[in-house]
């Protein structure tokens, strides 16, 4: 009898379009094979075979990783935006700021006596 075997976590199970891939990794492969097999073959001539080879192999490489990369289920643009935000984009110190409801209420309730008093010393005088 055959045994398969099933994951505890189902959210992770990801559907297979073609030859075992995803969806995803098949629009990567596709891309980098649009962009590094035309290459290979132009600069082929000029810079010889095993030059050609790794400048293919380097322009490919990033399309590889966006179809394979992901780290705690997200995949690596996500991953990549989340560091350029937290590295340049948000600043480096956060500072630490509450919002105390009791202070507001002291502060709310001495204006309110500020208030009293200011009106108070209007009917004094006589200005209304």
């Amino acid at each position: 009898m055959a045994y398969v075997t099933i994951p505890k976590d189902l959210s992770r199970i990801q559907s297979k379009v073609l030859f075992g891939l995803t969806k995803r990794q098949v629009i990567c492969f596709g891309a980098a094979a649009l962009v590094g097999v035309p290459l290979f073959f132009l600069a082929k001539a000029s810079l010889g075979t095993t030059t050609a080879a790794l400048c293919m192999i380097l322009v490919m490489l990033p399309f590889f990783l966006f179809a394979m990369y992901e780290k705690n289920g997200q995949p690596l643009e996500v991953f990549l935006g989340h560091l350029i935000q937290n590295k340049f984009i948000r600043p480096k110190v956060r500072i630490y700021q509450t919002n105390n409801l009791y202070s507001a209420l002291v502060r709310q309730s001495k204006l309110e006596q500020e208030v009293k008093r200011i009106a108070r010393k209007g009917r004094k005088t006589g200005k209304a």
